[in-house]
């Protein structure tokens, strides 16, 4: 029996961060729920011990039953008739295991049928979600949407909707439009109030909403009439029980096929407002859009992991001029970057979510009762933190998805070409994760403030000040001296005073950012670890070399006249 969670050690290792012990005393509020659970832990060790069973559960799942189907669900696909949709097989038997394992509201407190999961542990049971298949990483990981019930609907809709989320039903995010991508200001879905019925009514289409037609939805629509921008915009839970809402067609994709993404009609429709009106997009889209980038940057490194097992395990097997092939130093580099590349966006992903559990869990004691200044100092310090890693770990996690899942095609030769390989079908699912949720371009524009502001460069001296183990003082030396040349990079383009050039060079900064910042966090994890991350450090700040070289290089030398021949 193959186990998802208990063959990748790395999860373990992540699991067990010092920070968790801080986490799970914000969440578990002095373990209040053990008196009316019995399921609920009755001290830390408890909750550790509770997280890790949940997660041998997930990884068992995922091993025995989600990825096996993952081949039959990307060949049948999900079908589309009379503007209902019918699950792939596999898909329909994934979910109603997850139901019965009880996997659905992981995170949700459990006076709601929840589990009460930290971000942390739920984040990594995705990431291994993610490796079995993506494209039901993308179903399952939608129970994510109940975390914006949570946080802005009212006490009723909170009974109504989570519970049922809980207990099984799924969920979607109805953002996107025909003329309405990543500017989701210009959505036009129609809201009106009835006065007479005591309820709104939505009418209009919504594009590329993956599970468009589940259980319950949360629904971003035009409220306010005469409005064009994202004033006029506010959130609805839409139930499917009401009716009003069909698929019109479920979209022939590249990839996560098993995943229906679907254009809807909405004819009156009838909904709830979700929180207060006008308010839609400007607070509750982006706290929504914050965990589903987090969930992405999960599903690319669980992505990431697959592919990697796959290459290692041909290069092992494959046999060429009489010898395997990953004895030749061409492939077996390519396989130490790829786990580097693994490695250090796993490391991201697991900072970045301790950050949001840190800061939501003391956003959600506040509804209870005022925080202390250190509490508020704290909330604020993770928020900020949360914010400015969350576009990161996202951006840099699908690029290494995809050319990690790229490099296992190349590792296989012309039998990755072929259907008969899983890495055919990875290095398809991989492509949307740059895309969706927000392209990496548009990762680069949420961190280029922390660029320029300094906030990066302020974590980065953070992790310098921080003990590693003899034999990685060499490593952080290089980082040092790296953090220079990037410091000296962003002071060069911000002097200039020019917003062209700064957009120009956006891309750039925040990679060097990056390397940085996921070298240090590697190291960090190799002094605790260095069988599992000691190879993979050596490698990766080896990478970052060239790399933040490479962007330094590019920026002194370049000339705003260059700019000429980069317009079309």
């Amino acid at each position: 029996m193959a186990n998802f969670y208990t063959d990748t050690p790395e999860l373990k290792h992540h699991l067990e961060h010092p920070l968790m012990k801080r986490i799970v005393e914000l969440k578990e509020r002095n373990y209040a729920d053990k008196d009316k659970y019995d399921y609920a832990p009755f001290d830390f060790e408890d909750a550790m011990d509770s997280y890790d069973k949940v997660l041998e559960i997930v990884g068992e799942i995922c091993g025995d039953i989600i990825a096996p189907n993952a081949e039959g669900v990307d060949h049948d696909g999900p079908i589309c008739a009379n503007g209902r949709v019918t699950y792939a097989p596999g898909t329909a038997e994934n979910l109603e295991t997850c139901r019965k394992a009880g996997l659905m509201g992981m995170a949700m407190p459990r006076r709601y049928g929840g589990l009460n999961f930290p971000i942390t542990p739920y984040i990594m049971a995705a990431d291994i979600v993610s490796r079995s298949d993506a494209g039901f990483e993308n179903l399952w990981g939608l129970q994510d949407c109940a975390e914006t019930i949570y946080e802005f609907a009212d006490e009723d809709q909170k009974q109504r909707f989570i519970t049922r989320v809980c207990q099984g039903e799924t969920m979607s995010m109805d953002l996107t439009e025909p003329d309405a991508g990543s500017d989701l200001q210009a959505v036009m879905l129609k809201a009106t109030y009835s006065e007479a019925d005591k309820c709104w009514y939505l009418n209009g289409v919504k594009r590329f909403i993956t599970n468009g037609d589940a259980d319950i939805h949360l629904v971003l629509a035009r409220s306010e009439e005469g409005t064009k921008d994202g004033r006029g915009l506010s959130m609805f839970i839409y139930d499917k029980r009401n009716g009003g809402v069909d698929v019109r067609r479920i979209e022939n994709k590249m990839g996560i096929k098993g995943s229906p993404t679907c254009e809807l009609t909405y004819k009156n429709a009838k909904a709830e407002l979700c929180g207060d009106r006008k308010l839609g997009l400007i607070k509750y889209v982006m706290a929504l859009m914050n965990g589903a980038r987090l969930g992405i940057a999960a599903q690319s490194v669980g992505i990431s992991q697959a592919a990697y097992n796959e290459a290692l395990a041909y290069a092992k097997d494959r046999k060429q001029f009489g010898k395997a092939i990953i004895e030749f130093p061409a492939v077996s580099e390519m396989l130490a970057i790829m786990k580097a590349k693994l490695d250090a966006s796993r490391t991201l992903l697991y900072e970045t979510a301790r950050f949001v559990d840190i800061y939501k869990a003391l956003d959600d004691i506040a509804k209870e009762r005022k925080l202390t200044p250190e509490e508020r100092a704290e909330q604020k310090r993770f928020a900020k933190l949360a914010d400015s890693y969350t576009p990161l770990g996202k951006g840099m996690g699908s690029e290494y998805a995809n050319q990690n899942t790229y490099d296992c095609i190349q590792i296989h030769g012309g039998s990755g070409f072929m259907k008969d390989y899983a890495c055919e079908r990875i290095y398809r699912d991989a492509r949307i994760t740059s895309i969706y949720e927000g392209t990496t371009q548009l990762q680069v524009v949420a961190a280029i403030r922390y660029v320029t502001t300094g906030a990066y460069l302020n974590s980065i001296k953070e992790y310098e000040a921080q003990e590693v183990a003899p034999e990685m003082e060499g490593l952080k030396d290089r980082l040092m001296s790296l953090a220079s040349k990037y410091s000296a990079s962003v002071a060069h383009v911000t002097e200039s005073k020019d917003q062209e050039l700064l957009d120009f060079f956006a891309r750039r900064l925040v990679e060097m950012a990056s390397h940085l910042i996921m070298g240090h966090l590697l190291i960090q994890d190799a002094s605790k670890s260095p069988k599992l991350f000691g190879d993979s450090a050596q490698v990766y700040v080896r990478y970052a070399e060239a790399e933040i070289e490479k962007h330094f290089n590019f920026i002194r030398k370049f000339d705003k006249d260059d700019m000429a021949y980069y317009r079309q």
